[in-house]
């Protein structure tokens, strides 16, 4: 079944749960007016669905591959990438000093959403992109934003993020890439570093790899870690890709999916680069493309899930099999079987709450930017874990409910089910795996003893619902209970507390919904008196704490 971008829907949600008009009557983005949102949403659908989710497939079929030290995409892939480019949907956050159109981050991630549903693999590319362009506004030199920033914008040169090295995985610190002064402004960069997300393609000029690499007087851990920029080709006077570094792909990884996006083994020998910041300074200037990579990777898995939901409705709409108790005034379709209809049903609830949740974290994170407000900024912070983590859960649980409704012939990879399974699984692991978001969410986002937690509560209560009003109310005993215990008890409860957070949030989008257009109220009911249950099982788990697991020894669960 082909795609097709659920504008209207992204505007409902704009318009009617999560507060756009708020983002719109600020001075800052006061550009971002009724009319301009339409024309964005409007003109991006229409490209996902003719352009680029045509190419999904091809991806799948036709991975991308090294041939001579040279990485040859996907069929489409470069027409597709100026597709995306020549719109502008690159920059559309980007200051426009260096080009870019300087609106909501909200409006990026509603575009970034339908062109991952088109084509996840290819998506990779300028969401890498897009937060390398953060970090360098934030922290680079003016001249290395003059020289960098309006190429990446332009779709001319692609970003990367290098962090991830053989021994060290999710631990950074134990970085051995290292650093050493040129002498002249430069640095050379040795190392090597994995799992890097589209290190290479034919179709741009040239490749901008931000590297984390450590100084000879850089302190052990991540507090002596630096962060430089090292393209492919070294900019000449004119600021055109000149000579090649010294930096080559090593490999590409053999992927469970995203066969479109080539994720690279990357070699650093003596490569040079350029400070991006302060020395020793590095891992804060990368979270700032990571906290931007973070929410961006949850609209991944929403994209996933919309578009499995798509295709998963639409075959359960074409096949006919059984009897049903709804008979004649059914479809005739499994569709209006009991079990198939509940799965539906499921996804239709949980990519709604997805939506809504990563909808209402930009909008946070616009908010802050156009007011400087520091509640608005906590808010958008303590919801970037949960947006990630719900949002790529979601997203693999939709694909996997849509193999399921296919049936046998859901493991028939012809059908294009299964690729939407193998393609999200990794987004629950890449940007911190969502365990690390919970362990954040309990960890960091309770430093303040909840505040930012409480607040959003507060935004919530009063439904009058007395399902989501209990719910609610339990969150914050819970919330008041993780603050009181050490953190290992934390960490051990932070999955379910996640979970129920999510589970609070999506019952409330859904009855805004419903208040909005009482024809979203049968939806809203399934999200309230099916799923909302869940929340209080989440917060039963989160309170049993560490010990019951570490009573439990090694030998055991090895046995």
């Amino acid at each position: 079944m082909p795609y097709r971008a659920p504008v209207a829907e992204l505007r409902f949600v704009l318009d009617h749960v999560v507060g756009f008009d708020r983002v719109a009557a600020t001075e800052t983005f006061a550009e971002a007016t009724p009319e301009t949102v339409d024309a964005i949403l409007t003109e991006a659908g229409r490209m996902c669905t003719d352009v680029l989710a045509p190419l999904n497939r091809e991806g799948d079929l036709h991975p991308a591959h090294l041939e001579n030290g040279v990485v040859r995409t996907s069929p489409g892939f470069g027409d597709g990438f100026r597709a995306i480019a020549d719109g502008g949907w690159i920059g559309m956050s980007a200051d426009p000093e260096h080009g870019g159109m300087g609106l909501p981050i909200t409006l990026t991630m509603a575009v970034n959403e339908m062109i991952g549903s088109g084509c996840l693999a290819l998506q990779l590319n300028p969401l890498m992109t897009q937060g390398q362009i953060e970090a360098l506004e934030a922290h680079a030199s003016p001249a290395l934003q003059d020289l960098y920033i309006p190429k990446l914008i332009s779709g001319e040169w692609c970003g990367t993020m290098n962090l991830t090295e053989p021994q060290a995985g999710s631990d950074v610190g134990a970085l051995r890439t290292k650093a050493e002064d040129n002498g002249d402004g430069t640095y050379a960069i040795t190392g090597q570093k994995i799992y890097i997300s589209w290190g290479d393609s034919d179709f741009a000029e040239n490749i901008c790899h931000l590297v984390l690499a450590r100084l000879p007087d850089g302190a052990p851990g991540t507090r002596g870690i630096s962060l430089f920029m090292v393209p492919k080709r070294l900019p000449d006077e004119a600021g055109n890709p000149g000579v090649a570094n010294t930096l080559k792909v090593v490999s590409l990884e053999h992927k469970l999916g995203l066969h479109g996006s080539p994720t690279a083994v990357m070699q650093y020998d003596g490569a040079t680069g350029w400070l991006v910041g302060e020395p020793h300074k590095g891992m804060a200037a990368m979270f700032t493309m990571m906290n931007n990579a973070r929410l961006g990777v949850g609209v991944q898995g929403l994209s996933v899930a919309e578009a499995a939901m798509q295709h998963a409705v639409a075959y359960a709409l074409d096949r006919k099999q059984g009897k049903t108790a709804l008979g004649d005034a059914g479809t005739g379709s499994i569709l209006d079987h009991a079990d198939v209809r509940r799965m539906a049903l499921d996804m239709k609830v949980d990519v709604f709450a997805a939506r809504s949740i990563a909808m209402d974290c930009a909008v946070a994170l616009d908010m802050a930017k156009a007011t400087g407000d520091a509640a608005w900024q906590a808010r958008g912070a303590f919801l970037t874990p949960i947006a990630k983590a719900f949002g790529t859960d979601t997203g693999i649980k939709v694909a996997n409910d849509g193999v399921q409704m296919h049936g046998g012939m859901g493991f028939v990879e012809e059908t294009g089910a299964a690729q939407y399974l193998r393609d999200v699984r990794v987004t629950a692991i890449y940007e911190g795996t969502n365990g690390i978001q919970a362990m954040d969410l309990v960890g960091r986002k309770l430093m303040d003893g909840g505040a930012a937690a409480f607040a959003i509560l507060d935004d919530l209560s009063g439904t009058n619902h007395e399902g989501l009003d209990a719910a609610i109310a339990a969150l914050r005993d819970l919330t008041e209970w993780l603050v009181a215990q050490d953190m290992q008890d934390r960490f051990a409860g932070a999955v379910p507390y996640l979970a129920a957070f999510a589970r609070v949030l999506g019952a409330a989008y859904h009855l805004r919904a419903a208040e909005a257009d009482t024809s979203r109220a049968p939806v809203a009911r399934v999200a309230t008196a099916r799923l909302l249950p869940e929340a209080m099982a989440e917060m039963a788990k989160a309170r049993s704490g560490a010990e019951a697991l570490y009573a439990v020894s090694s030998d055991v669960i090895a046995a």
